[in-house]
């Protein structure tokens, strides 16, 4: 009976000091997942990727069993603990993070954190609302500092024989868990595509567990390596402009006795695809070139030319919302959308960089890639399709401004190599320092520079409508306070609403201006959000819309304004979004473009509409995915097809596959410029 005790209390100390601490660092894993997935990602809780978190965490913890296990008892302990203690800092930072930015940070974000830094108040609030998982988060930490002796045990050095065959079953555990990826599909929603191709943190994350996708996102960034997808060239068929070209034809038979015949050309390029793609060996290259070769153009229409020779003022309004529109609060905002062209189904998605990947979007007509800062990252690529490289081939002068730092997400970098004579605060613009700084001040000093060199072009990158959203601690919230206190709505929509009529009056004195030098008449204001107002919760940005927000769609929903004076205002009720607005503008202008290389679309063609979301959830004219749920809902009323929701959904992975190609190859450069493509070729 001694005995039989004695072996009892050596299996309870070999449990507890060995297998007690791998289960134990197993556990905090899939904890740390659970709880910062609970208070971010919730609406995707219950998917794949909840249970993939559990199995993705074995392999990590055992290879950190194993390791510590080649210490003696202080060494392992530390080494847990030092685990531990980089679990935390990871899970903590992204959920604080997140709260902010609405997003998880990426690898490059990472390394960048010095420019994150500026908006260190903004941290601190975030920490402070979220104290409680924060503190909830540091529970196995501080269990395994307190009383690590119980829990990790008094574990001696691991024998070589085990140690190795451990190290074995933690490689074996991982591939077992990527060869289970398939069984929850292959597509580009999957958890398997999400594995091997670059991916937005926040979606993989929410098919993989934040762990593996941070882990991929550094593998990623340190090798250069992923995928971004395949393409998917649809079948052949009947060209789609077939009824639009004889349309068209009967248009300009009705017109032939009273004017002149309507031009519906297609928006074409001479771009010879086939000599690009004869003696092609790169694979990647190939299939860009037979892809857009493929794509169906569309057609010049009744809008084109209607701002010909005009001149051109961009906005990106951080964190602007139609919802903050007013006629009494902010009239110069009203005045603008409904005087103007009137977008009622209007969309600007949140991108993983939010602002920088909003202005991306905007200026450059392609979808950023996940990952990356794609606007940095295009910094010595060629960009001809820009409205700045298009309109100053034309003569017009360009000139970009910010109201805060001018290195910020390097856009001193970016913006320049665009072709604009780039101002920001550090680098020639001088207004009142606070924070956020003032979009009226940055106007008042900046309109001076290009209001008598028409034509113009100017490209404006606000930042008084940035978070946070208090009194205390927005400088532009205090500012116009009392303009706000008779709203009916809570303390931090109302410092929204403060901060948005900054905006207001900064185009209120931009219009002044244009009056003032006589070319308002011959100036076009196109003005997007970079994304919605994520620093309101939905609850709160609910407040503002009256009802309850609809979270996949519903909440992206936004405000574009295209105005000149004197022009009819017209209501447009078609589907689009902030990647539309380009090749509507180069439509509206009169440019030569070709419709086929940007990711939007004229919304005044006769193309189907298109609205993409980052978690590939679209809208289209006729139907509207939501890739979070795998719902598809008919617009119509009509029955939808499961070939035209695979149809669309190929289309969409073509875009997100295409638009990283074209950043990472430097493919205008190769399709406009082949010769000094190969000149400059590694």
């Amino acid at each position: 009976m001694r005995r039989t005790g004695r072996f009892s209390q050596q299996r309870k100390e070999l449990w507890c000091g060995q297998y007690g601490a791998l289960l134990f660092l197993w556990l905090t894993l899939i904890y740390s997942e659970w709880l910062v997935r609970s208070a971010t990602i919730s609406a995707a809780f219950w998917r794949a990727g909840l249970w993939l978190s559990v199995l993705f965490a074995f392999p990590p913890a055992l290879a950190v069993f194993v390791l510590s296990a080649q210490f003696r008892k202080r060494g392992n302990r530390a080494v847990v603990l030092a685990f531990l203690g980089i679990v935390y800092l990871l899970y903590a930072s992204q959920l604080v993070y997140y709260k902010i930015f609405f997003q998880f940070y990426s690898a490059t974000s990472m390394g960048n954190a010095g420019q994150v830094v500026q908006f260190w108040k903004v941290a601190l609030a975030a920490i402070g609302k979220n104290l409680v998982l924060l503190l909830l988060l540091a529970v196995p930490l501080v269990v395994a500092a307190v009383w690590g002796g119980r829990i990790l045990g008094s574990r001696g050095k691991m024998r070589r024989n085990a140690s190795v065959l451990l190290a074995g079953v933690t490689v074996l555990s991982y591939f077992v868990v990527i060869w289970m990826l398939p069984l929850w599909g292959t597509d580009a929603e999957s958890p398997y595509a999400m594995f091997y191709n670059v991916s937005g943190i926040k979606e993989s994350a929410a098919q993989l567990g934040l762990g593996t996708a941070f882990a991929r996102d550094v593998k990623w960034t340190v090798t250069g390596g992923g995928g971004s997808g395949a393409l998917v060239f649809p079948e052949a068929s009947e060209p789609a402009t077939t009824q639009t070209e004889a349309a068209g034809t009967e248009t300009t038979a009705m017109q032939e006795t009273t004017e002149p015949p309507l031009d519906t050309s297609p928006n074409v390029l001479a771009l010879d695809f086939d000599r690009l793609l004869e003696g092609e060996e790169d694979e990647a290259l190939c299939q860009m070139h037979t892809y857009f070769k493929s794509l169906q153009p569309t057609h010049k229409n009744e809008k084109t030319g209607m701002f010909a020779g005009c001149n051109l003022i961009l906005i990106t309004a951080e964190g602007f919302s139609h919802l903050a529109i007013d006629p009494a609060r902010t009239p110069t905002l009203y005045r603008l959308q409904t005087e103007g062209f009137y977008f009622t189904n209007f969309y600007t998605p949140i991108w993983s960089v939010s602002t920088s990947d909003g202005e991306y979007v905007a200026v450059t007509g392609t979808i950023p890639k996940s990952g990356v800062w794609s606007f940095y990252r295009s910094s010595e690529n060629y960009m001809p399709l820009t409205m700045c490289a298009q309109l100053k081939a034309q003569g017009y002068s360009a000139y970009a401004y910010h109201d805060h730092d001018y290195g910020y997400y390097d856009r001193d970098l970016s913006h320049p190599n665009l072709g604009y004579v780039y101002k920001a605060v550090g680098n020639g613009l001088e207004i009142t320092e606070c924070w956020p700084e003032s979009d009226l001040e940055m106007i008042d000093v900046t309109t001076g520079d290009y209001i008598n060199q028409e034509p113009f072009h100017a490209y404006y990158m606000t930042v008084s409508g940035h978070l946070e959203y208090t009194f205390q601690g927005n400088a532009m919230a205090e500012k116009n306070r009392e303009l706000v206190e008779d709203a009916p709505y809570s303390e931090r929509v109302k410092a929204y609403l403060a901060c948005q009529i900054e905006l207001d009056r900064a185009l209120e004195l931009l219009m002044e201006r244009l009056e003032e030098a006589g070319v308002a008449e011959n100036t076009v204001i196109a003005l997007t959000a970079d994304h919605y107002p994520y620093g309101l919760t939905p609850a709160e940005q609910s407040e503002l819309a009256g009802h309850t927000l609809e979270e996949n769609f519903e909440l992206y929903r936004n405000a574009c304004i295209l105005y000149k004076k004197g022009m009819k205002p017209e209501r447009v009720d078609r589907a689009c979004s902030s990647l539309d607005l380009l090749p509507t503008l180069c439509n509206l202008f009169g440019l030569d473009f070709d419709s086929r290389l940007y990711m939007g679309q004229d919304v005044f063609s006769e193309a189907e509409p298109l609205v993409i979301f980052s978690n590939r959830s679209w809208i289209t004219g006729e139907a509207s995915y939501n890739s979070q749920t795998g719902e598809v809902s008919s617009l119509t009323g009509g029955e939808i097809s499961d070939r035209y929701v695979q149809t669309i959904k190929d289309a969409v992975n073509n875009k997100f596959t295409i638009s990283a190609w074209i950043l990472d190859r430097d493919y205008w450069r190769i399709l406009f410029q082949p010769q000094h493509s190969l000149e400059n070729a590694p």
